[in-house]
């Protein structure tokens, strides 16, 4: 009977370990082809735990015989702090912990540096501005803008921002951080307990596997710069119980870190390089962020779309709109887009009109290349 105790213990402890590996980013685990078995590992953890507890439960009195007792405490112990570890501190939704409060002030009344890059949002005649310094720790804001639920999420490791509709079929709903897939972050919902992926809102697991999150258009911008275009933005600060959390230093936002996860490669086309995604329908292209630097400005095609691309003067900001026709070349005179008979701000505006914003995204390479493999190249 002792051997069901050891059996059980054993397979316990297995299927903890699996159960994080497969959607953490451990050494192998987000290269594999895993999602279904980390999914299936999920939804029956409980029935899993319970038949393995139950081959302790057979084989713990034998193993509690005096010539065993001690080393089967000790295993024990093992195990209870392996299930604790692999529960609380390994578990994604315990280290990056959603934000207590969620304060939006106008900009007189905000803490953030104008240096500091952020994700801007506008609904209606709402504008926001979320600093990446305090999405890369927390992975998601929950927010209400212009009376609509929005998920505002990043990726630190795919270097990638997203804002969503929190809506599934109509109705409000909540996600928690799960973890990760081809290293990039993944939510699962309350209601049905899907998994969505971070970098375009589709549900890869669960009951609505296949479907989208609306997606909302956001912008990638210095707070400054931001605040110029909408000088009446309100800005997210620091949520007071994790201000220990956030990155104090700028390396990330300007690339200048070069941790093995979230770091950067500055070079043009490495897996940690800098691109800009720029989605037009069914085609996408991609940017290298060092030429754009150079160039500032692209008038290009994306598929059969005319588009053009601009970099602001911070080389920080930047927005991608479908050009009026493919006979108008974009140049740029400050940080306004001029052309015959055009010209508009870097958010598309003109007292005429406006230029169709597009889905432009700066991330690494890898993250472009692996959820849009079909992307072209600039």
């Amino acid at each position: 009977m002792k051997k069901f105790f050891y059996a059980g213990l054993a397979g316990l402890l297995a299927f903890e370990v699996l159960r994080v590996y497969f959607i953490m980013p451990m050494p192998g685990s987000q290269r594999s082809q895993s999602l279904d078995t980390a999914y299936f590992l999920h939804q029956w953890r409980w029935e899993i735990r319970a038949l393995f507890g139950v081959c302790c439960a057979l084989g713990l009195a034998a193993a509690l015989r005096p010539s065993s007792r001690k080393s089967t405490i000790a295993l024990l112990a093992i195990g209870a702090a392996v299930v604790w570890l692999f529960n609380g501190k390994f578990s994604a939704d315990h280290m990056f912990l959603e934000p207590e409060s969620v304060r939006m002030l106008p900009a007189a009344s905000s803490k953030v540096p104008g240096e500091r890059l952020v994700m801007g949002l506008v609904m209606g005649r709402e504008a926001r501005a979320y600093p990446i310094q305090y999405l890369a720790y927390h992975h998601q804001v929950r927010d209400t803008v212009a009376g609509t639920p929005v998920l505002v999420t990043y990726c630190s490791v795919c270097r990638t921002g997203r804002v969503f509709a929190s809506l599934i079929d109509g109705e409000p709903e909540t996600f928690r951080l799960v973890g990760m897939d081809h290293f990039n972050a993944m939510f699962e919902d309350s209601k049905t307990g899907t998994w969505w992926r971070q970098v375009n809102g589709e549900a890869v697991a669960g009951p609505l596997k296949g479907t989208f999150l609306p997606e909302i258009q956001s912008f990638q911008t210095t707070l400054s710069q931001w605040l110029k275009l909408y000088p009446n933005a309100r800005i997210l600060q620091a949520d007071p119980a994790a201000e220990g959390k956030y990155s104090k230093d700028l390396k990330y936002e300007k690339g200048a870190s070069r941790d093995e996860l979230t770091g950067t490669d500055p070079d043009s086309w490495k897996d940690k390089s800098w691109v800009v995604g720029v989605q037009a329908g069914t085609a996408s292209k991609a940017y290298d962020w060092n030429r754009l630097k150079k160039e500032r400005i692209v008038n290009d095609w994306v598929g059969k779309t005319p588009v053009v691309l601009v970099l602001a003067r911070d080389t920080a900001s930047f927005a991608a709109f479908q050009r009026p026709d493919d006979q108008v070349i974009f140049s740029l005179s400050g940080d306004s887009l001029k052309a015959p008979g055009y010209a508009f701000d870097l958010m598309g505006r003109s007292p005429s009109g406006r230029l169709r914003a597009l889905p432009a995204s700066q991330e690494f390479w890898h993250s472009w290349k692996t959820f849009q493999p079909s992307t072209a190249r600039y």
